[in-house]
C-alpha cells in the first residue's frame, strides 16, 4: 500500500527534478546506479558502526532514486525491461546492504542478538518476497497479493532506525518484529495464491484431455458408423435389382398361358 501511495506522492514532488535531468540527457539508468550505490555506502558505512540516525538520513536522500529514475523514464517515454531489470536487480541489493548494515551494528556494537537475528531474517526473507512474485511470473501465474511490499519494509525500517539512532527506546524492536511477522504473511499469501492457480489450470487439463478423448471416439464412431452405411447402400441396391426379376418370373410361371 505504502508503495503505491509513494509513488504517486513523490513522483508528482520530483517531476519537475526528472524534466531537468532529462534535459541534461542524463539516462534513468544512471540514476539508478547512483542511488543504488548511495544506499549501499550509507548502510555499510553507518550501520555497521551503530549510527543509526546518519545512516538514515544518508540512506533516505538516495533512496528516492527509486522513484525518480521511473519518473524520467516516463517522461522520455521510454521505459524498458532493461530498465526493469535492472532497477527490481539493483533494489535486492539496497535491500541487502540495509539489513545487513542493521544486522552487524545490532550484534557486534549492540550485542543485541535478537534484534540482530531479526534483522538477519528480514534481510533473508526481503529476497524471498519478490523471488516468489517473479518466479510466479515466469510460470504465467501472478503473485500480486501481500501486506509488506518492498517500500512497506524500507519505511518501517529506515523510520525505526532513525529514532533508534535517536536513543528511542523499543521502536526498532517493535520494527523489526512487525516486518518479519509482516514478510513471513506475505510469503504464505504469494505461496497460497500461486498454488491455487497451478493447481487450477492443472485441474482444468485433465478434463480437457478426457473431453478431447470423447469427442475423438465419437468422431471415430461417427466415421464407422457412416462407412457401414456406405457400403450397406450398394448392397441393398444390387439385391433390389436381382429381387425384381425373380419377382416378375414368379409371376409369370403362375399365370396360365393364353390362347392365340
Amino acid at each position: 500500500m505504502l508503495n503505491r501511495l509513494a509513488r504517486a506522492l513523490f513522483g508528482r514532488l520530483f517531476t519537475p527534478l526528472a524534466k531537468l535531468l532529462v534535459k541534461l540527457g542524463i539516462s534513468p539508468d544512471v540514476i539508478t546506479i547512483i542511488g543504488t550505490v548511495g544506499v549501499c555506502a550509507g548502510a555499510l558505512a553507518f550501520f555497521p558502526r551503530a549510527e543509526f540516525f546518519w545512516g538514515t538520513m544518508v540512506i533516505t536522500a538516495f533512496v528516492f532514486s527509486d522513484t525518480l529514475d521511473g519518473t524520467m523514464a516516463r517522461l522520455t517515454q521510454r521505459p524498458s525491461r532493461w530498465g526493469a531489470f535492472l532497477d527490481s536487480s539493483l533494489d535486492r541489493l539496497g535491500d541487502g546492504a540495509i539489513f545487513a548494515g542493521l544486522t552487524w551494528g545490532l550484534l557486534q556494537v549492540e550485542h543485541n542478538k535478537v534484534l540482530a537475528g531479526l534483522a538477519l531474517y528480514c534481510l533473508v526473507v526481503g529476497g524471498v518476497v519478490p523471488y516468489l512474485k517473479a518466479r510466479a511470473e515466469a510460470l504465467d501465474v501472478t503473485a500480486n497479493v501481500g501486506i509488506a511490499e518492498r517500500a512497506d519494509r524500507l519505511v518501517i525500517c529506515l523510520v525505526a532506525a532513525g529514532f533508534h539512532g535517536l536513543a528511542v527506546p523499543y521502536v526498532l524492536a517493535v520494527a523489526l518484529w512487525v516486518v518479519a511477522v509482516a514478510s513471513t504473511i506475505t510469503m504464505v499469501q504469494r505461496t497460497r495464491t500461486v498454488r491455487r492457480q497451478i493447481l487450477a489450470v492443472e485441474g482444468r487439463r485433465p478434463r480437457m484431455r478426457e473431453a478431447r478423448a470423447q469427442v475423438q471416439a465419437q468422431l471415430a464412431t461417427n466415421g464407422r458408423t457412416d462407412q457401414s452405411h456406405g457400403e450397406q447402400a450398394p448392397l441393398q441396391g444390387v439385391q433390389q435389382c436381382w429381387s425384381i426379376p425373380s419377382e416378375a418370373t414368379a409371376q409369370a410361371s403362375s399365370t396360365p398361358p393364353t390362347s392365340r
